[in-house]
């Protein structure tokens, strides 16, 4: 996973990049998963509570070498599943506005992610694409 930390640096500023650190990823209001596939890590994600009715899908990655099959969504729909167990009512995410992220936005599309503005404690930022989702019970 740490080259895909490597490749966002390549597109973002150091102030544009939102993905949580170790100590971040520890906190309370996060819960972690990793996939594995044998003794391989092939992706994670995490959920980050915002408030009772609003969660964030955080540091979503998937190693390069099993990119295209199908371990982001089987995780993006166990979050969602989490989510709504939860009793959100709302999921929301920041990811990269340049076209390497273009495969990213499509699958949070593809989930029913919209385009919105800025949420949380996030400002407009030219390098950053904002979505959300309502989560029906």
């Amino acid at each position: 996973m740490q080259e895909h930390l490597e490749s966002v640096a390549l597109y973002s500023p150091p102030e544009s990049i939102h993905a949580l650190d170790l100590v971040a990823l520890r906190s309370p209001d996060v819960t972690f998963w990793s996939v594995w596939q044998g003794a391989d890590l092939v992706g994670c994600g995490a959920l980050k509570e915002l408030d009772a009715s609003h969660g964030e899908l955080k540091s979503m990655r998937t190693a390069s070498s099993h990119l295209r099959e199908g371990v982001a969504a089987a995780l993006l729909e166990h979050m969602l599943e989490v989510a709504r167990k939860r009793g959100y009512r709302r999921l929301s995410l920041e990811t990269g506005s340049m076209e390497a992220f273009a495969p990213a936005r499509a699958l949070y599309a593809r989930f029913g992610f919209e385009l919105c503005g800025p949420f949380a404690d996030y400002v407009e930022d030219p390098y950053s694409v904002f979505m959300t989702r309502e989560l029906k019970r």
